[in-house]
């Protein structure tokens, strides 16, 4: 996917999350937006800085790099939210391209991607990162809603839910 299809993919999820958060659709909801939307297109770019160095869906587009984002929080107070993007980030390229991510790089430079995606410069480009980001909502609302009564009450409570 392209910078273009990755912004808009992590503004439409800011979005679709301040409402699965906060379904309520009044001040709350747009605060939760409003939190969410920066750290999210940040951590949504911030793969594809590998096009500058490296190699580009290699050096920063693998679980080594998500897992030391994923950590940050735990150090940083500031940066709940990025991962997310991160993660977003890899979903869109796994799911709405032909290409793929090298996922486990640099252990092994084999790129994983599934047979549904689109060319980046594709027509159904959009269309693609539209139905991406309406999987990602559905799985976020999935998580919201339906798995914290199976879910134990400490992990429930140590994720927020």
């Amino acid at each position: 996917m392209n910078k273009r299809g990755h912004v808009l993919n992590a503004a439409l999820l800011a979005v679709g999350l301040g409402f699965v958060l906060e379904p309520a659709g009044d001040a709350r909801t747009f605060e939760t937006v409003g939190v969410v939307f920066v750290p999210l297109v940040l951590g949504a770019l911030f793969p594809d800085v590998d096009t500058h160095f490296g190699k580009h869906r290699k050096t920063l587009h693998n679980l080594f790099v998500l897992g030391v984002v994923a950590a940050y929080p735990l150090f940083v107070d500031n940066l709940h939210w990025v991962w997310l993007g991160v993660v977003t980030h890899y979903v869109l390229d796994v799911l709405g391209t032909t290409r793929g991510i090298a996922l486990f790089y640099p252990l092994w430079s084999e790129e994983f991607g599934l047979p549904i995606g689109v060319p980046v410069k594709s027509d159904w480009a959009d269309l693609m990162m539209l139905a991406v980001t309406a999987f990602e909502i559905a799985i976020a609302a999935f998580v919201v809603f339906v798995l914290p009564p199976y879910l134990p009450p400490e992990v429930t409570n140590v994720v927020g839910l």
